[in-house]
């Protein structure tokens, strides 16, 4: 498994290499996808939340990572995290469980990962 810092090192690198490549559909996507996280009658740690929980849900150990990421920076807490995880087991059924296990996993890494803490 990737540590957070290769994940998060990756990731730039491959939307770097995407965004050059991209036509206007695929960078108006990225950009819907970008503001759509930011604070409005939502604020931010909710929207990663939310989007914490749709990811385990839908099953994308990569999405997971990243909501993790950033729910982290956004000020999320174990009993928060907890609670999302809890609601996506709900919702996703037992299919869930082996993304949660790499998920708590994970989020203990994010909560050790000096590049989460800037």
């Amino acid at each position: 498994m990737k540590s957070i810092e290769q994940f998060i090192e990756e990731r730039e690198e491959l939307n770097k290499q995407t965004l050059s490549f991209a036509n206007k559909e695929i960078k108006r996507f990225f950009s819907l996808d970008a503001t759509c996280y930011e604070t409005g009658a939502l604020d931010k740690k909710m929207k990663e939340l939310l989007g914490l929980c749709a990811s385990m849900v839908l099953r994308c150990d990569d999405c997971i990572k990243y909501h993790l990421i950033e729910a982290f920076k956004a000020g999320a807490n174990d009993e928060e995290i907890a609670e999302v995880f809890s609601i996506a087991l709900v919702v996703g059924g037992s299919i869930v469980i082996p993304h949660l296990r790499r998920a708590v996993v994970a989020w203990e890494e994010v909560k050790g990962s000096v590049e989460c803490k800037m």
